[in-house]
């Protein structure tokens, strides 16, 4: 059985990361088959509750408002309106619910009472919720929690050295801090980063050691590959190749035998043959729907008949549990 380790150091990952590739698809698939619901995939659906008009420059998202590209801005979406598409979401075989809205930090206020009501409702469905909505302070994580989230994602990206010639209107610090609030809260954490931004190897690895040497490893890591949009600064950049991404994801499943390691953007550019790849490697799940927040996705159908095709089958909301919130067991008592 993998030790789980959080000290591991860069010149380790990097050694694991460059290993002959079948050599480490090997290991990292004989890490995954250590579980016995090796062939479970988690199925998640990402709807974007707001979109565009962000005060932030990342130079990959269409949804910064200083960048010029064919996004049309919308308002935060009613409550009714996210229902209706969780209902759909779960109809096509997701168990978790992520909502998205293109805001640089929570600010205490009626659309943040909004979302609020959004986690009670999509958590009374009986499926996982998770949001992603930016900074958070630990009062806020806990109003989250209190209404029944699930998860919060928060990516840090890419390496801290690589990092402000992605972003430079958050830090690094801002990125872990709400990370460490998201604990506070006993929540569970997703969190994970891109590839293809330009970054090196080096940064890749260092990304990895970042999330892997954490006090307690993200429940989920999501890797992403770039998906250049027209009007960003990152337009030009070239598809990831997909031995990047199964390199990885099993890394990723080496370094963290305990995480979900999830298959997000890029999935809509690989064939089934690629994607059963990083199956293989070590992903236990993916985003399904036909966009994912702003961009192209592959439709719930096209996934079930690969699932059926691979022998891999849907993982029921709350396999592990629902996470404890303290303050209302302390409340309880």
């Amino acid at each position: 059985m993998q030790t789980t380790r959080h000290d591991w150091t860069k010149e380790e990952i990097y050694e694991i990361y460059n290993r002959p590739f079948l050599d480490l698809v090997y290991e990292a698939a004989s890490i995954h088959r250590e579980n016995k619901d090796y062939n479970e995939v988690q199925v998640s659906s990402l709807i974007s509750i707001k979109t565009g008009g962000c005060a932030e420059d990342c130079s990959y998202c269409p949804q910064a408002a200083r960048y010029h590209t064919d996004l049309e801005v919308q308002p935060l979406m009613q409550v009714g309106q996210v229902v209706s598409a969780a209902v759909k979401a779960k109809e096509g075989g997701a168990s978790r619910l992520c909502m998205g809205a293109a805001w640089r930090e929570v600010r205490d206020n009626r659309d943040f009472d909004r979302v609020i009501e959004m986690v009670k409702a999509v958590n009374d469905m009986d499926m996982e919720v998770c949001c992603t909505l930016g900074m958070l302070t630990e009062s806020q994580a806990q109003r989250l929690a209190d209404a029944g989230l699930y998860a919060y994602n928060h990516n840090i990206d890419t390496s801290e050295d690589d990092y402000k010639r992605i972003i430079s209107t958050r830090t690094y610090d801002d990125r872990l801090n709400t990370i460490k609030n998201v604990r506070k809260a006993k929540l569970t954490v997703c969190s994970g980063g891109i590839i293809g931004l330009g970054e090196t190897v080096e940064d890749r690895v260092s990304m990895l050691q970042t999330l892997s040497n954490m006090e307690k490893h993200p429940e989920s890591v999501p890797v992403n590959a770039l998906v250049p949009v027209k009007g960003t600064p990152l337009e030009n950049q070239p598809r990831v190749p997909i031995w990047d991404m199964v390199r990885m994801i099993a890394t990723a499943r080496i370094v963290m035998p305990n995480s979900v390691v999830r298959l997000s953007a890029g999935r809509n550019e690989m064939s089934t043959l690629e994607q059963a790849f990083c199956f293989m490697a070590g992903a236990s799940s993916i985003f399904a729907g036909d966009k994912l927040l702003t961009t192209p996705n592959p439709a719930f159908v096209d996934d079930m008949a690969m699932f059926e095709l691979l022998g891999l089958k849907t993982r029921d909301a709350f396999k592990n549990g629902r996470p404890v919130n303290t303050r209302i067991a302390e409340e309880a008592v």
